[in-house]
């Protein structure tokens, strides 16, 4: 006799790898795990008087979505201390520093983030825009893709930064004409400011790792790869408020964290981190945090001309200059360090944005791979901005995952203001080559950057599908780039479910996978493409108990 089960999701559509579009289906649940997969006449024989029968009302049923590239603790965080996220311009930005002033006396300093470059002229807003309505206490805020920070002059003042002050190696102060700093600061050089601030403590990164964890839940996703775990950006090592979220049973999602290699060090410190693993799996609880990855950034980012490009940026007058990025990492040092990485068994995880750094990751995967062999590192290079035809191939013959961020595919003003005219026109049409990298064989894996952009992930899928952001009115970021939508899930589910080494246990709807499922109000497969992001998730359930949703 057939065991009735626990919960039958029907009455919608179903979508998992392996499957071009949805079709009409549902799945059954026992004891956590998926027992049937169908549609609803097979599942029907599974329920009995005892089983909760959840109708989908039409919409579709998928696995949950995993975030192969985010920062949950950093951007919970945020979300708690001066946000600027949602502004609608310079202005707004400003107004908000001066409320949050007003409703916290007490703070010593004003920290928080999330502003976006195209407010400001050049992308570089001014300590002289801040002074205006805070001079008695220093401020620092990191712009959206936290790749650099605005301050003001009393933040500038304590960290004894003036026109003598020399841009440090790995970033650069943004500077007047007479070489007085302006009041930005660019990737490392944000290190002299931030090291000044109090640090975090413990309680507000574990309320910030728990408030993220709402807003992702509420987005579908059911686990994510963190891709900075370490004491950096003012926050304790984060390692530990994950440890605390498992022994406090708070941890809901299925989490592995990327240890941050610290790129003023070689390989010594890799002794450290498998001292860290170890300690995260003492814990006994593997199916929600491991710390067995390693993140290594390689370079910065166009809009600030740090993206380490195989060709010099232009100046505002479409001219050449000799500044072609930064690669934070020698390339034998970095080669170095992958290789050790992979022969202790960690997998590693590359930010690698502009073709300079792609190349750079790529050389540095080979090396492992002839050193090592063949190993199951899962290695993976994120961001993806610009990648050069040579090197589309090499992902999948060196097994390395494309982890993009498809949400950064479009048309927008910090891509048409402070991208396009800076870039040689060459490389212009080589941003966020999806289709490329699918079909030479990549294996796509889906990521946020979170809190650098929407973590949520059907936003993504409409710019994936489309090249354009949801309600925006503007021509495609190179059409011929676009993915279909089957393949972009596909990428959100079993992809980072791969890169996660989950693969065996999630991001699939079959027999005998974990119940990790995500519901939207709608197939978005039935619906036209520009329609994707209208799509809602409704309910989320992790190990087939409801994490989200009535």
């Amino acid at each position: 006799m057939t065991r009735a089960a626990d919960t039958v999701f029907t009455g919608g559509s179903i979508f998992s790898e392996g499957m071009t579009v949805s079709r009409p289906g549902g799945v059954a649940v026992t004891n956590g795990l998926i027992v049937a997969a169908g549609d609803d006449d097979e599942l029907r024989g599974l329920v009995a008087p005892r089983t909760r029968v959840v109708d989908l009302h039409g919409g579709l049923l998928l696995p949950g979505f995993q975030d192969a590239h985010a920062h949950p603790v950093q951007g919970g965080v945020e979300l708690l201390q001066c946000n600027l996220v949602g502004a609608a311009d310079a202005a707004e930005c400003v107004a908000r520093v001066a409320a949050y002033r007003r409703e916290h006396p007490d703070e010593e300093w004003i920290t928080g983030g999330g502003w976006s470059m195209e407010f400001f002229t050049g992308g570089t807003p001014t300590a002289a825009a801040l002074d205006a309505v805070i001079t008695d206490r220093p401020v620092m805020l990191h712009n959206r893709d936290h790749h650099g920070v605005w301050v003001n002059s009393r933040a500038l003042q304590l960290a004894g930064i003036d026109a003598s002050t020399r841009d440090p190696a790995d970033g650069r102060i943004e500077r007047d004409a007479d070489g007085s700093p302006t009041g930005t600061l660019h990737e490392g050089a944000a290190a002299l400011v931030e090291r000044l601030i109090p640090p975090i403590d413990a309680d507000f990164a574990y309320s910030g790792l728990l408030r993220a964890q709402r807003e992702l839940l509420a987005l579908g996703i059911t686990g994510w790869q963190d891709a900075m775990v370490g004491a950096v950006f003012g926050l304790p090592d984060i390692a530990d408020t994950y440890h605390r979220a498992v022994e406090e049973g708070a941890l809901v999602a299925r989490v592995v964290g990327a240890q941050w290699w610290e790129r003023d060090r070689g390989v010594e410190q890799l002794e450290e981190m498998l001292t860290r693993r170890d300690a995260a799996g003492a814990l006994g609880h593997p199916e929600r945090f491991r710390l067995d990855s390693v993140k290594i950034m390689l370079d910065g980012v166009a809009e600030n001309f740090t993206a380490a490009m195989t060709k010099p940026y232009f100046d505002g007058h479409g001219h050449a200059t000799e500044n072609s990025g930064h690669s934070f990492l020698d390339p034998e040092a970095l080669a170095d360090a992958v290789v050790a990485i992979d022969a202790a068994g960690l997998q590693v995880h590359l930010h690698a944005l502009g073709d300079r750094a792609v190349r750079e990751g790529l050389d540095a995967l080979e090396r492992a791979r002839g050193a090592n062999g063949v190993t199951d590192g899962r290695h993976h290079l994120a961001h993806l901005q610009v990648v050069d035809s040579v090197d589309v191939p090499r992902f999948a013959a060196l097994g390395a995952a494309a982890n993009i961020q498809a949400f950064w595919a479009s048309h927008e003003p910090q891509m048409d203001e402070l991208t396009i005219p800076f870039l040689d026109p060459s490389l212009v049409d080589r941003q966020y080559v999806f289709a490329e990298l699918r079909d030479a064989g990549a294996r796509l894996a889906g990521g946020s950057d979170w809190p650098v952009s929407t973590a949520d992930p059907l936003e993504a899928a409409h710019a994936a599908v489309n090249r354009v952001d949801s309600g925006e009115d503007v021509p495609p970021l190179g059409p011929e780039q676009a993915l279909d939508l089957g393949t972009f899930l596909a990428a959100y589910t079993a992809g980072s479910a791969w890169v996660n080494h989950r693969d065996a246990t999630t991001g699939h709807l079959a027999v005998g996978y974990a119940a990790d499922l995500a519901v939207l109000d709608r197939d978005p497969f039935r619906r036209p493409a520009d329609e994707i992001a209208d799509a809602v998730v409704v309910g989320t359930w992790v190990d087939g108990q409801r994490a989200y949703g009535a």
